[in-house]
């Protein structure tokens, strides 16, 4: 019986009903005065501010806000770099604390009764920035307090010291470093993350979705590194904020802008070259006593990249190459206005295409995304996010011969609503909740033939979906030895109409018995579920820690893929009535260790996962503008489970680190393999990355990564029978061989025009530095694919053949700020 959306969910529509309360409430209070500072009933003063970096006045995020007199008491800001502390009435001494800056030191009073407000701004270390790289902007021990596990930040710095491919700075390939992480192998840009696939990782930039983050079918990601701020990649112990993807969170911000002075930041490259402009929004006011002009009320960021190649196909002789376009363009946008000492809006925005085409057929696809938040402070200990969210991805491929002209277009969009709430409740306890709404539409494909073609026209109906969840989380120190983090999220989820729904007599049936249509605002099938999450660290000494955690995630988008590597023509589809939502559970542990005042950081995580609602496909499935598509998908379990293992140092002029992950994934899917577990293609069962950089001198840094990585699952061709004149090859068991070993070696050398500093101990207006990069420096040949072929001398007899893509690939770049 259908179900109407507006009548019959009362799951879904009590959801929104919260949903609309929490982000009604700011607007509520939008027209009233904000509340006098004062303290709360309990015996205890409130100081509360933003931290941020001197020289830009842009926020520092997990910068750490410790207690002198109170050791263990403390806390760290937040995404917005706002703090909060709650501390009984007396005058203490705050230790604030963020690696590459300089430590800072501030003594306070708290009034009984009396609330204070304390903005404070950090310098850089200039010693600092020119012999280390620092791998994250924590304190130099919350590796080993905090409850985050299987997490890892990089800085744009960290970036910029690894190897490149064509000199192109790229985020995607600096996380395939880490352990835990596979690369979807040679020039592709997605990765799979502890038994994932690459659909199952959620990339935010500014908290939009992004769907396919490659460019030129993967060799580069779509994330120019000058207009990125903070990275930050979770592969376990998934907070309660996060939810909508099984294996992890690749959560990306954009930098804010520079509120003090005109600047920007560039690179002349081999494929590309990049410019990133900033400035202060409003007026500026006097210089004050350290030199530096009094912070605009807000600041603006505009970043773009463009590569080449077809500038230079136009000089060619061969017309079919003076045709040919190939190039990718991004474009990052952001700005930000301080209203009052509460309030804080910021717009920030993505926009980026590939194009590519020769003669009469062309291909493009791309991403647009578009970010509105607002801070509010309700009280010194209530922070709240609201947030407005589109994300799109699109892509388009066709003909304009005469004769087969057509256009193929497919597209996912997303319309969000976002709040959060941040309550720090005392030194001990913070408290997290919120809610999230989203409309997905779905346009699987459409191809429109010309007015003299051939083809026929075929489409597939686009269809939507609600989704929608609400979370609450604490952080509550039990001791000086114990944290717990614990939280709980509800997701629910509607597939609506319009749509058909197809019945079959039995499983084993292609053509359907029955047809049932629904209309628009209809609910096709509603799923939803609580997801718990639950992480702990128990310190054994100052320096080592236990760790574990658990958490539940729940998937309702599909990403149907015929290929290892996502490229932008895989099909997104919503769970139906016969895709049902995937699900996973996670348990990890560790060890962590921190040697040598700090400088060195060592851990040790096991993992086990289980997942339902996964995914495979019948031999020779087409998942293209297949109106039918549950009929060649088959749907099982997946486990997966490994060890990871991790040395990092920070300090010093060589920093870097050394991972290696020992890991397996399987699926059991019924009609596969006689139902027997398998192993998935992107199984690889040994993984290592060492990734170094050394500064030999303060204008010369010397950098370089090895990577070695188990081949990859893959089924091959067995043997073969003729019939009547015609060969059929026989196929091993699904994934039952293994491609050869991948190995590579990169390196890079980056040397400064000058030293950055001038001898009065000034930076200089203009630096400019010179990268070269060689990648895959000892030329090794890694296999792409592998097909087969008759022998040419040898009528009858087969043979494989190996193709790769690249061998030596040095490249040059030049990079300047001002």
């Amino acid at each position: 019986m259908k179900r109407l959306w507006f009548s019959d969910s009362s799951h879904l529509l009590l959801l929104a009903a919260l949903l609309l309360l929490l982000t009604a409430m700011p607007l509520l209070t939008l027209a009233q005065p904000a509340a006098p500072a004062v303290a709360p009933p309990a015996a205890t003063v409130t100081v509360r501010g933003y931290l941020r970096d001197a020289a830009t006045n842009e926020t520092l995020i997990g910068a750490s806000v410790g207690v002198r007199e109170k050791p263990g008491v403390g806390t760290v800001t937040n995404e917005y770099g706002f703090y909060s502390l709650s501390l009984p009435p007396g005058t203490y001494t705050l230790i604030i604390q963020n690696l590459g800056f300089t430590r800072q030191e501030r003594t306070v009073t708290l009034v009984a009764g009396v609330n204070q407000t304390l903005n404070m701004t950090l310098a850089g270390n200039a010693a600092t920035q020119l012999q280390e790289v620092t791998v994250s902007s924590e304190r130099e021990d919350r590796n080993v307090r905090s409850t985050e596990m299987g997490t890892m930040q990089l800085k744009v710095a960290e970036l910029k010291k690894i190897p490149a491919l064509l000199g192109e700075v790229d985020l995607v390939r600096a996380i395939q470093l880490m352990p835990g992480v596979q690369t979807a192998g040679e020039g592709t840009g997605g990765f799979y993350v502890r038994g994932g696939g690459v659909d199952q990782n959620l990339i935010l930039l500014d908290e939009a979705t992004v769907y396919n983050a490659s460019h030129l079918l993967g060799f580069f990601s779509v994330f120019n590194a000058d207009a990125i701020k903070d990275v930050q990649l979770i592969k376990g112990g998934i907070g309660a904020e996060y939810g909508g993807r099984l294996s992890s969170v690749l959560d990306i911000r954009m930098r804010e802008g520079n509120a003090r002075r005109v600047s920007g930041a560039g690179g002349i490259g081999s494929v590309s070259s990049r410019l990133t402009l900033e400035g202060p929004l409003g007026r500026r006011g006097p210089v004050d006593s350290a030199g530096h002009a009094v912070p605009a009320p807000g600041s603006w960021m505009i970043a773009g990249r463009r590569t080449y190649a077809d500038v230079f196909f136009k000089l060619a002789s061969d017309k079919n190459i003076r045709d040919t376009k190939l190039y990718f363009y991004d474009l990052n946008l952001k700005g930000n206005y301080r209203l009052s000492d509460r309030d804080q809006l910021f717009v920030s925005g993505y926009f980026g295409r590939d194009v590519n085409g020769n003669g009469n057929f062309g291909f493009d696809w791309g991403n647009a995304t578009g970010t509105v938040r607002w801070n509010h402070l309700f009280s010194d200990r209530l922070f709240s996010n609201t947030t407005a969210i589109f994300s799109d991805f699109n892509y388009a491929l066709g003909s304009t011969e005469r004769a087969s002209e057509f256009k193929w277009t497919s597209r996912i969009r997303d319309l969000s609503v976002k709040q959060d709430f941040t309550y720090y409740l005392n030194p001990n306890n913070t408290l997290k909740f919120g809610a999230i709404g989203t409309l997905h539409r779905f346009q699987p494909g459409d191809i429109v033939p010309g007015p003299d073609s051939y083809i026929n026209r075929i489409q597939i109906k686009s269809t939507d979906a609600a989704e929608a969840a609400v979370y609450a989380a604490n952080q509550q120190q039990i001791s000086p030895r114990l944290t717990l983090a614990y939280g709980l999220r509800y997701s629910a989820y509607a597939n609506i109409g319009p749509g058909k729904v197809y019945r079959y007599a039995n499983a084993a049936a292609d053509t359907p018995s029955d047809t049932v249509t629904y209309k628009t605002g209809e609910i096709i099938k509603y799923y939803g579920g609580f997801e718990p999450r639950l992480a702990s660290t128990y310190s054994l000494t100052e320096t080592s820690s236990l760790k574990a955690s658990y958490n539940r995630t729940r998937q309702y988008l599909h990403l149907l893929s015929n290929t290892t590597a996502s490229l932008p023509f895989d099909v997104w589809t919503p769970a139906t009535a016969s895709l049902k939502p995937q699900i996973a559970d996670q348990i990890s542990t560790g060890y962590f260790r921190n040697f040598r005042d700090n400088t060195f950081e060592a851990s040790v995580e096991v993992y086990y996962k289980w997942m339902q609602g996964q995914l495979d496909y019948k031999d020779n499935a087409q998942v293209l503008l297949n109106d039918r598509v549950e009929r060649v998908i088959l749907s099982g379990t997946g486990r997966s489970y490994g060890a990871e293992f991790l040395i990092r140092k920070q300090k010093g002029r060589a920093t870097g680190w050394l991972s290696y992950t020992l890991s397996k994934t399987e699926r059991q899917v019924a009609g596969i393999n006689g139902g027997e577990w398998y192993p998935v293609r992107y199984d690889r069962r040994h993984n290592v990355a060492l990734v170094t950089s050394y500064q030999v001198s303060p204008r010369l840094n010397l950098g370089g990564t090895w990577t070695y990585v188990t081949g990859g699952a893959v089924t091959m061709p067995v043997g073969k029978f003729e019939y009547e004149g015609v060969t059929f090859p026989l196929y091993s068991n699904r994934n039952g061989y293994r491609l050869p070993d991948y190995h590579r070696l990169d390196l890079a050398a980056t040397l400064d025009n000058k030293p950055s500093l001038k001898p009065n101990g000034q930076p200089r207006a203009w630096q400019g530095s010179w990268t070269l990069s060689v990648y895959n420096a000892y030329n090794r040949h890694n296999a792409f694919s592998i097909a087969f072929r008759e022998k040419k001398d040898s009528p009858g007899q087969t043979e494989a053949v190996k193709t790769y893509l690249f061998g030596i690939l040095p490249s040059i770049t030049y990079n300047f700020t001002f």
